[in-house]
């Protein structure tokens, strides 16, 4: 994915390093993909501000994702490649070859006129979806499901994809994204690929202005808040009030957050610091 350096001719294009949009082919949606999304601002039912520095951005339409590709063995053209504001990743519009349309994330490579297909025993290329049970050992792989037929929900944003290492019975081992080893349904599908738009994290906003735009307001310091705001709060002049916590006194770094007792513990080989779990928690 290329990216574009603008030329320092205003202020905010100075530090901005932005998208090309190479891939992309439309700017032009399809209609019956869309569904209206409400803004909520950072407030509940009730009104009541829960999400702090959250308001105002562009208005957007939410595009229907196939997350599932349960539509098998039937084959699917590539139409389009596009934009999509609510994700990182770009999303491909297929048209299969009963008549009916559906977006996928696309995968990085997938080009206009590519055919693709769902199965259980499909070719591993490059936007075909398949069992993990059925492909060969170091495919790369996104959308990974979690539970047979729910739909991927790992490795999902831009850049992302994980590998398969090894098949243990009716498991499959993957490397996620973030290093950890872990254990995975060998019935679950998963897309061959790895996620468009890699350099998603290269790109610079230039101006807070952009950060409006999607919706993100200005955030305040814990350091620059009064003591009875913020555990950071107080002290004279530039203090940094001790170690960097959040404002119900959680530590930012170093504690785990993860529960001891969660069920998946068992499918965890190797937490993504290295470090191997108890048998206890593998049982």
């Amino acid at each position: 994915m290329p990216l574009r350096k603008y030329k320092p001719t205003t202020a905010g294009t100075r530090w901005r390093v932005g998208n090309a949009f190479a891939e992309i082919t439309t700017d032009k949606p399809e209609k019956s993909l869309l569904a209206s999304k409400k803004s909520t601002a950072g407030r509940n039912s009730q009104g009541r501000m829960v999400m702090r520095y959250m308001g105002g951005g562009h208005k957007k339409h939410y595009r229907i994702i196939d997350f599932k590709r349960d539509k098998k063995e039937v084959p699917a053209t590539v139409k389009t490649i596009e934009y999509d504001p609510n994700r990182t990743a770009f999303i491909a519009l297929l048209s299969y070859a009963d008549g009916e349309k559906r977006y996928i994330i696309a995968p990085q490579g997938l080009e206009v006129g590519a055919t693709v297909v769902s199965g259980d025993n499909v070719a591993p290329e490059v936007g075909n979806a398949l069992l993990l049970k059925n492909m060969p050992l170091g495919t790369v792989i996104h959308n990974i499901e979690l539970q047979p037929g729910k739909g991927g929900a790992m490795a999902r944003s831009a850049g992302t994809y994980a590998q398969l290492n090894a098949k243990e019975d009716k498991y499959v081992v993957l490397k996620m994204p973030s290093g950890e080893l872990r254990k995975v349904l060998a019935t679950c599908i998963a897309t061959v690929g790895i996620v468009s738009n890699s350099d998603h994290a290269l790109q610079s906003m230039g101006k807070a202005g952009r950060n409006r735009w999607r919706g993100i307001r200005p955030r305040t310091r814990g350091v620059a808040m009064n003591p009875v705001d913020h555990p950071m709060g107080g002290g004279e002049g530039k203090s940094s009030g001790g170690h960097p916590r959040s404002r119900t006194g959680k530590y930012a770094k170093g504690e785990k957050t993860r529960s001891l007792t969660k069920d998946s513990n068992r499918l965890i080989i190797q937490r993504r610091d290295g470090k191997k779990l108890s048998g206890k928690a593998k049982k």
